[in-house]
């Protein structure tokens, strides 16, 4: 089943130096971009990331600091990476969790200030939780009836996972074949942040969803212990929970004017 798109859609891939989104980095990007009248294009590129590549992140994907030594940085890439999904929703794999949180972390570093959750963001490996309960590779053969090759690179993950999708909307007829619906079904919406940190309450209101004020109002806490606000800005949390929180901070201030 083809795509209904009221917009382009950008299935995306990272391979990157770890899984802190706060410290590591890209070290390849795959972005397939999908149009509402089904045109297709696609882009990988890889990236110097500035550091030192773990043994074990090469072990999964096999880039080693000497295959990016010579590779454009991501500060170097961002216009490119921006001017493609600027006006695209995005889809990938464990994307809102992993994904779509470390870009937007690259985005920031690289003073693109690109606010991703005005896009909406499908992760396909949500649905495929929901309904099945697999890794990439056995949604691939599940799905589509094919062995996934080359998995862990960019590219043949990026397009198993836009193959794996329009297999998903064949299969279950009570998945909508509409961006806003899929986005819906495979959000984690309680969140504010993309990591976690910030979450929303039964209210709709964003509260803290760790640390000694677990649950608690953020709104509060930047009352009753401003100085927290100041460590959790200045400690090595990720760069878009930083933005949410000053974000709060600035409507609390104003609403006071």
């Amino acid at each position: 089943m083809e795509l209904k798109l009221k917009k382009p859609i950008c299935f995306f891939d990272l391979e990157t130096t770890g899984v802190n989104v706060a410290k590591d980095r890209i070290v390849e990007i795959a972005i397939q971009k999908v149009f509402p009248n089904g045109n297709e294009e696609s882009h990988t590129w890889r990236v110097n990331p500035e550091m030192s590549i773990p043994a074990e992140s090469s072990a999964i994907h096999g880039i080693t600091d000497e295959m990016v030594a010579d590779e454009p940085t991501f500060k170097e890439l961002a216009a490119k990476v921006y001017a493609l999904i600027k006006d695209s929703d995005l889809g990938g794999f464990n994307s809102n969790r992993f994904d779509i949180p470390l870009l937007a972390e690259e985005l920031l570093r690289a003073e693109i200030d690109f606010d991703l959750k005005k896009s909406l963001s499908v992760d396909v490996q949500t649905i495929f939780h929901k309904m099945e309960k697999r890794t990439l590779e056995a949604a691939y053969k599940f799905y589509c009836d094919k062995d996934l090759k080359d998995a862990h690179s960019a590219a043949a993950d990026t397009n198993a996972t836009y193959e794996v999708l329009k297999a998903q909307l064949d299969r279950y007829s009570e998945l909508e074949n509409d961006m806003s619906f899929l986005a819906d079904f495979s959000s984690h919406k309680d969140h504010a942040d993309f990591a976690g940190f910030v979450s929303y309450n039964e209210d709709g209101v964003e509260v803290f969803s760790f640390g000694k004020y677990k649950g608690q109002l953020v709104t509060d806490i930047l009352d009753k212990d401003s100085g927290y606000l100041g460590w959790l800005l200045n400690a090595d949390f990720p760069l878009y929970t930083k933005k949410v929180l000053t974000r709060i901070r600035l409507q609390k201030l104003n609403t006071k004017q």
